[in-house]
């Protein structure tokens, strides 16, 4: 059977190795790619792809289906994505069946990979939720209570698809790796705390070398995914400021349904009418989960820097883009200082005028694309162009070491704040010494 993975540089690559290397039923003739710049026109390499594909597999644009279907004779279209509307899925779906193949989603039982160590598992039902600050928070907590915690991350690989395994206990395997913009914000606050993160693209063989040093494996989800392995302790993240969107969107709608504890962040910047619709949702979707609340609060590290001017707020990339949030943390923290956001769209330079062409939900906002040199200059460009006093950096790791822009700047930082009971020590309780 021919078959060809729809992706987005992650999920695909787990799900043919899980699902299809070696499998001999199976012909995979090709990736296709969307969301992340830079991944069509790349090949999965042979090394990783096992017998019968010694020259590896292409990747190719999304937009090319239709013909992979028809000069391939494909057989088959399997999705591996995320964050994706249900209706863009069976979009997806519909096309596939009018070229002529069948349409798959594989499922969690059969792509989650078993464990030795426990596993706790922290996703969400969309992308910039919360997940990272609550895997950090986890991750705090049980190493308090003495256990060895080690960190894998959902795969981000932006650079050599050949780095099948990668371990990061240090800043200088950020830059060994040559870590994008994107892999810094998930891999460096971790590193902060004092806790190893892997990543990769193999993650059988991830998660072989990830156990041998840990009690725990804290699995720290990408997008809205479900887990690359099994868990024992499932955490999802909602955001009430996107209320109703926990089941429109795939696989998050899976998330929760599987979820064995949501925590609904963001309480103190949503709406108490978009709170109670989450926890509605939620407690229809899976009346068996625990339910925690969360706030959010923004910290501006020196914040008589904009008080009362003029500024640029950089976010976080992923949030703003295929996440769908128009602006984030950074932009609350400008208004709660009493500054005036500066819409920077009209300054935006090379490829990040293409990102707000290609995403017309981002706001007044500059999302912080960096996967490549080109996307990192175009960056810094946008940011000179745009007229303003001062910059709101509220990315998850300090741009500024990246980026050396010449205009004053402060940072604006978040946290999750466990309100109440039930607590994230409550979830966790089977850990306790």
């Amino acid at each position: 059977m021919r078959v060809v993975i729809l992706g987005a540089g992650g999920r695909d690559f787990h799900d043919f190795n899980t699902a299809f290397r070696g499998n001999p039923d199976y012909d995979v003739v090709a990736f296709t790619a969307t969301q992340i710049p830079d991944i069509a026109g790349r090949r999965y390499p042979p090394e990783l792809a096992g017998p019968g594909y010694p020259e590896g597999i292409p990747i190719v644009d999304e937009g090319e289906l239709p013909r992979l279907i028809a000069e391939r004779e494909v057989d088959e279209v399997v999705f591996s994505y995320s964050d994706v509307s249900h209706e863009r899925v069976m979009h997806l779906a519909s096309l596939a069946l009018a070229c002529g193949a069948g349409f798959r989603l594989l499922s969690p039982q059969a792509t989650m990979l078993p464990a030795e160590a426990p596993v706790v598992a922290v996703c969400a039902v969309r992308s910039g939720a919360g997940k990272s600050p609550t895997s950090r928070a986890i991750a705090g907590i049980l190493k308090g209570w003495g256990h060895r915690v080690v960190v894998v991350r959902h795969p981000m690989p932006y650079g050599d698809l050949r780095s099948a395994v990668q371990r990061f206990a240090t800043y200088d395997d950020l830059d060994r790796y040559h870590c994008t913009i994107e892999e810094r914000e998930e891999y460096e606050p971790h590193l902060e705390q004092g806790t190893v993160v892997y990543a990769g693209v193999d993650y059988g063989r991830i998660l072989d070398e990830a156990q041998q040093e840990a009690d725990i494996v804290l699995w720290d989800g990408g997008n809205n995914d479900f887990p690359f392995y099994r868990p024992d302790v499932l955490l999802v993240v909602a955001d009430p400021l996107r209320a109703g969107d926990e089941t429109r969107y795939h696989p998050g709608e899976t998330c929760l349904r599987m979820a064995d504890a949501v925590l609904v962040n963001k309480v103190d910047a949503a709406t108490p009418a978009q709170v109670e619709a989450v926890i509605a949702a939620a407690h229809t979707a899976n009346p068996g989960a625990t339910l925690l609340r969360a706030a959010s609060p923004v910290t501006v590290d020196r914040p008589e820097v904009i008080a009362d001017k003029r500024v640029l707020v950089i976010e976080d990339g992923p949030t703003t883009t295929h996440g769908g949030v128009p602006a984030g943390a950074g932009y609350r923290a400008a208004l709660q200082h009493g500054a005036t956001p500066v819409d920077p769209r009209p300054y935006a330079v090379g490829s990040l005028a293409d990102t707000y062409r290609a995403y017309p939900n981002v706001g007044p906002v500059l999302p912080a694309m960096g996967y490549s040199e080109r996307q990192r200059a175009d960056l810094r460009s946008t940011i000179e162009a745009t007229p303003c006093d001062a910059v709101v950096v509220a990315t998850p790791i300090d741009l500024r070491r990246l980026l050396a822009f010449t205009k004053p700047s402060v940072r604006a930082t978040y946290r999750v704040e466990v309100q109440g009971a039930p607590s994230l020590e409550d979830v966790l309780a089977r850990f306790r010494p």
